[in-house]
């Protein structure tokens, strides 16, 4: 059975490792970095783990069971308040994640995209294709994490911890509360893509009735 300083020490260590993996990737963080980070011994973080992909493993589990937490509390509350602190940390290590091809992390968006067609229902917001309106949200969304640097460096303060972080996200609800089409502009729009849309089905038969001919 495991002591209670070695159940603290396996947490330092995933917590340490969460944080250099979202910085750097998986790649780019060593055994020896997260046992320096989390102040324990390289053969410590052996004896827990076994190895990076089996600390990945342990991050990636738990992330997963975090975030579907983090989740529900935010789909009861609808309050960005009731999330706490390591919500930032967590959405660095999941774009990161995605970023790095892991199959975790793109099974935890879709999963995300199943579940905001919940969010889309109770919003009360009618689309003509739920599914595509809540994926590319939630792209959008991503955005703003994949672009830290980028953001960081025209805002001048880093968005990836407070108060950048507020800063950015308070920019994101304010976008959101706009209405930046009038009804007007929005048909025109979908009516120039139904016309883009009949064209590029005219060009395909065309393209098809070449081949056969």
């Amino acid at each position: 059975m495991s002591s209670d300083s070695d159940l603290t020490a396996r947490a330092r260590i995933r917590d340490a490792a969460i944080g250099l993996f979202a910085e750097k990737g998986v790649a780019g963080a060593t055994i020896r970095d997260i046992a320096q980070a989390a102040g324990v011994s390289s053969g410590l973080l052996r004896h827990h783990f076994g190895s990076k992909e089996g600390l990945r493993d342990a991050c990636d589990e738990w992330a997963t069971s975090r975030v579907a937490e983090l989740q529900i509390r935010f789909a009861e509350t609808q309050l960005i308040g009731a999330l706490p602190p390591d919500t930032m940390i967590l959405q660095r290590y999941l774009v990161r994640s995605l970023m790095d091809g892991s199959p975790t992390g793109m099974r935890l968006f879709a999963e995300s995209i199943d579940r905001g067609s919940f969010w889309l229902e109770k919003a009360g917001i009618d689309s003509a294709d739920p599914h595509a309106f809540v994926a590319v949200i939630a792209a959008m969304k991503m955005g703003m994490f994949l672009m830290h640097e980028q953001l960081s460096n025209v805002l001048g303060e880093d968005v990836r911890v407070m108060p950048g972080w507020l800063r950015m996200n308070r920019a994101a609800v304010e976008i959101f509360r706009q209405s930046l089409l009038t009804p007007e502009q929005a048909g025109q729009a979908m009516q120039a893509l139904d016309r883009l849309a009949l064209h590029e089905g005219e060009s395909t038969n065309e393209r098809a009735r070449e081949e056969i001919g």
